[in-house]
């Protein structure tokens, strides 16, 4: 390459970096994407929860397939949207009177949209400090009445949970042209409805993402790769059916997460591997194997 060509291909990585447009942001909670006003973000992942560690008699094997639809828009350059759609696919494997038995349900779960508010930022030459409270409300219009030949489907296995549930929280992040982390919390109330409740469920989210490689020009700009951590703190408390609290529910559990980002201008496709390095669960509570993320992000 020309000595010309070499100076345009690095204003070209500084003026792509320092816009901030697409970046590396966690994989395993929303929070934290970065948008600017009058910019959205669509992100489509593919998820992949196996839960097949059974303390109790049934031999319960529980796989979860979801394709979490998410977008996101700038309003201001302080107020930004989030709508999130599932669409879900649950299959358990049990141990009944008549034998090993399969139950399954697959269709749209519940809808959530939230906002973010960024209270403080602090931006300079190729790198951004913000911190943003938000809240969010997940709709119930999934379904949570499914049935099947064995009756009525437990309440956990529903596609949705029938209730108004909402959820506050605050993000910090911090960007550079190299590396970025985030740490967010959140506290969700969980209501109840047809005689089943979920946990109320408080979380705790950390990553940590440093730029490994730099390619070559693509359309004149460069592109990325990002490898990160993630670790996510999850408690919830007791379901409750009928009003009684189920004690075979709720617990914390500790994942952490490595995770690998492909940045181009527009779009980001990205890897995390959930890892349950502890889990403190009540009674015969399932516990789960891990959960895969195969994501797409794009600008536009």
């Amino acid at each position: 390459m020309r000595p010309s060509h070499w100076v345009g291909w690095w204003c070209s990585l500084f003026l792509f970096c320092a816009t901030f447009q697409l970046s590396a942001a966690p994989i395993t909670f929303n929070s934290a994407l970065p948008v600017s006003k009058g910019e959205g973000v669509v992100r489509v992942q593919a998820k992949y929860l196996s839960a097949t560690d059974d303390p109790g008699p049934m031999n319960r094997e529980l796989t979860v397939k979801a394709l979490p639809i998410v977008g996101v828009w700038g309003v201001t350059p302080r107020w930004t949207l989030f709508g999130i759609v599932p669409l879900l696919d649950k299959t358990m494997k049990l141990d009944m009177p008549s034998g090993r038995s399969k139950r399954n349900v697959k269709g749209l779960g519940d809808i959530t949209t939230m906002v973010r508010y960024t209270t403080y930022s602090k931006d300079q030459l190729g790198r951004t400090v913000r911190i943003a409270p938000f809240a969010s409300i997940e709709m119930p219009t999934g379904k949570d009445d499914e049935q099947d030949r064995f009756g009525r489907l437990p309440g956990p296995l529903q596609l949705g949970s029938g209730a108004w549930n909402p959820l506050i929280g605050v993000v910090a992040t911090a960007q550079s042209l190299e590396k970025e982390w985030a740490v967010s919390a959140n506290y969700k109330f969980n209501n109840e409805a047809n005689n089943f409740e979920w946990g109320d469920e408080a979380r705790l989210d950390l990553s940590y993402h440093r730029r490994v490689w730099i390619g070559g020009p693509t359309d004149e700009l460069p592109h990325f790769f990002y490898a990160g951590v993630e670790s996510n703190w999850v408690w919830q408390g007791k379901n409750r059916n009928n009003g009684e609290k189920d004690p075979n529910s709720g617990g914390t559990t500790l994942y952490l997460a490595p995770t690998l980002q492909y940045v181009t201008q527009r779009a980001i496709t990205e890897v995390a591997l959930q890892l349950p390095v502890m889990q403190n669960l009540n009674g015969n509570a399932l516990e789960q194997d891990f959960i895969f993320t195969l994501s797409l992000r794009l600008n536009y």
